[in-house]
């Protein structure tokens, strides 16, 4: 037996529904090694100049002083570890699980889903295009990683990466099987209908266990974290909801993973209870009520827009000058291969730019760049 297939054997346990080695698919050619695909795609992924910036990107709170708040690079984590335990239990492929779940916030812009939001509006404004974090993460991978070469990963990862928003909760996720003609025209559909992220499912059923424990991980944290930053008491959380999750983290974590395996082993499916989806689509509700429509002032947002808009602009002027002593140039494009740098237009290399950006390296940039602009 070679060293590949002995890391494969565990493939002997997968329930019939698993996605298996032979399934896997990729857009481009590539030399194999011992590892199977999609731990190749962990690898890929780990190693990425992308997921080293997770450290310093915002979950939910933006310029908390308290270390104990969650960053994205520990949401990620937490993701990874509930979907492997749900797929654990249910025989799925454990590999493609954590790939999906590492890999699945790798395009989320400084300060969370509020800078999401601006650069949305920039990107319609400057590219006619959507931006959603999620399209990103798979564009990261495919074509701005690796100097713009892409990655090459499989195709089951990049659409679960894709299809895993956990913003739109369901009681039951069926995975759809795709084509990988069909998956660039729900990737490339994203840009241009507002609309296609909605209707994104992914084609595997570990696409769908980590989509579901994307909400799995942040509803409770989150929590947890408002709690921690004084902005409301566990007694807040209404007793409809405490009955069935319960009112601190590691219950709630506990009693969805545990509902989801009870009504999804040997399944095609990942399904929770009538009473728990009902109960987490409350608690989605009553975060957004009292953490997210909160979690940033007005005068922040104010801010963050001013920012970003001051960015956007000076780094289109430098292209269309085609400054080459600017940070865009030295900091991004220089390293970029003549195949990103010809094919992408000069409000793209702006938003990949932008897009993968930590937060205190853009607020660096700004205070660097509102420096020139009062010289000038």
């Amino acid at each position: 037996m070679n060293i590949k297939d002995r890391m494969l054997k565990y493939e002997s346990t997968y329930s019939e529904y698993a996605c298996k080695e032979t399934d896997a698919i990729h857009l481009k050619n590539f030399e194999e090694d011992i590892r199977p695909s999609y731990f190749r795609d962990i690898d890929r992924i780990i190693y990425s100049l992308s997921y080293t910036r997770y450290i310093d990107k915002t979950q939910v709170f933006s310029g908390e002083s308290n270390d104990n708040i969650s960053k994205r690079m520990v949401h990620v984590q937490f993701v990874s570890k509930i979907a492997r335990t749900i797929g654990r239990a249910l025989n799925l492929n454990e590999d493609l699980i954590e790939a999906i779940a590492l890999g699945h916030d790798l395009g989320h812009v400084p300060f969370g889903h509020t800078g999401e939001a601006i650069l949305n509006e920039l990107s319609l404004k400057y590219d006619n295009t959507y931006f959603n974090h999620n399209v990103q993460s798979a564009r990261l991978l495919m074509d701005v990683e690796n100097n713009g070469l892409g990655s090459n990963l499989t195709l089951q990862t990049l659409d679960g990466i894709l299809c895993h928003n956990g913003e739109f909760v369901m009681g039951e996720y069926r995975p759809r099987i795709k084509t990988k003609e069909e998956f660039l025209k729900e990737y490339n559909d994203c840009y241009i209908d507002k609309d296609a992220i909605k209707r994104l499912v992914p084609m595997t059923l570990e696409g769908c266990v980590v989509r579901i424990s994307d909400v799995i991980a942040y509803v409770g944290r989150d929590i947890e974290d408002a709690i921690r930053l004084g902005r409301f008491n566990r007694n807040s959380i209404p007793e409809n909801i405490r009955e069935v999750l319960g009112d601190n983290n590691r219950v709630i974590i506990n009693n969805i993973i545990l509902d989801i395996i009870e009504n999804s082993i040997n399944k095609p499916y990942i399904k929770m209870s009538d009473k728990v989806y009902n109960a987490l689509r409350d608690l989605k509700q009553f975060n957004y009520d009292n953490i997210y429509s909160k979690a940033n002032t007005k005068a922040m947002i104010d801010e963050y827009k001013l920012m970003f808009n001051t960015l956007f602009e000076i780094y289109m002027e430098e292209l269309n000058d085609e400054d080459y002593e600017s940070d865009i140039y030295k900091v991004f494009l220089n390293k970029m291969s003549n195949e990103y740098k010809t094919s992408t237009n000069n409000a793209r290399k702006v938003i990949d730019y932008i897009a993968g950006m930590t937060d205190n390296y853009f607020i660096n940039q700004f205070n660097e760049n509102k420096k020139r602009i009062k010289v000038r």
